[in-house]
C-alpha cells in the first residue's frame, strides 16, 4: 500500500513539474510574441520640462487646442482616449489641435509608453512632461487643478477652460464646439 502511494506522488509531482515547464514556455513565447509586434523604435517621443512645455499652453494663432494630461497607469485615462482621438479625426480640418500629455514616469517610456502609442496606433500629437515639480507647474496649468488625472486644458488664444475628470465624447465635442463659435 504505502508502495503505490509513494509511486502516485511521484507520477503526480512528475506531471506537475512537466506542466510548469510547458506554462514556462508559453509564457516566453507570449511575451516574444508582444515584443515582436511592437517595435517601440518606430515612436518618435518628444520629451519636456515644464519651461519647454509651456509653448504648447500659450499659442495665439486662433486654432483650439485641446491638451489632455494622461498616464498609461490611469484607467480613467485610457478610457477617455478613443475620444480624443476621434475628435482629433473628425476636427482637424476644422483649426483643432489635440496634444496628448503623458505623465508617465520616465523610466518606462520605452517599455510602456512607447509601446502603448504604437499598439493604440494614437494619431494624435504626443509628448512626455518630465519634470518632478508639480507642485511649482500644476498651478500655473490651472490654479483649480488639484493634480489629479486626467486633466484637460481647451483654449484658443486668450479663451481658456480647465477641466479636471473624465469626457464622454459628446461633453469633450460640446466643449471644443464652444470654442469654435
Amino acid at each position: 500500500m504505502k508502495l503505490k502511494l509513494l509511486i502516485v506522488a511521484i507520477l503526480i509531482i512528475t506531471s506537475c513539474k512537466q506542466e510548469n515547464k510547458k506554462v514556462v514556455k508559453d509564457i516566453a513565447i507570449a511575451k516574444k510574441e508582444v515584443s515582436s509586434d511592437v517595435n517601440s523604435n518606430d515612436v518618435e517621443l518628444e520629451v519636456y520640462d515644464y519651461e519647454g512645455f509651456k509653448k504648447f499652453l500659450n499659442k495665439k494663432d486662433d486654432k483650439v487646442y485641446v491638451i489632455n494630461f494622461w498616464a498609461t497607469w490611469c484607467a480613467p485615462c485610457v478610457k477617455e482616449l478613443p475620444y480624443f482621438e476621434k475628435l482629433n479625426s473628425e476636427y482637424s480640418d476644422k483649426n483643432v489641435e489635440v496634444i496628448l500629455v503623458s505623465l508617465d514616469f520616465p523610466h518606462l517610456y520605452e517599455s510602456k509608453l512607447k509601446p502603448f502609442i504604437k499598439k493604440r496606433d494614437l494619431k494624435s500629437k504626443v509628448i512626455a512632461l518630465d519634470d518632478a515639480d508639480m507642485n511649482t507647474w500644476i498651478p500655473q496649468v490651472s490654479k483649480d487643478w488639484s493634480g489629479a488625472i486626467p486633466a484637460t486644458v481647451i483654449y484658443r488664444n486668450d479663451s481658456n477652460k480647465f477641466f479636471e475628470g473624465s469626457f464622454t465624447y459628446e461633453t469633450l465635442e460640446t466643449e471644443v464646439k464652444s470654442f469654435l463659435n
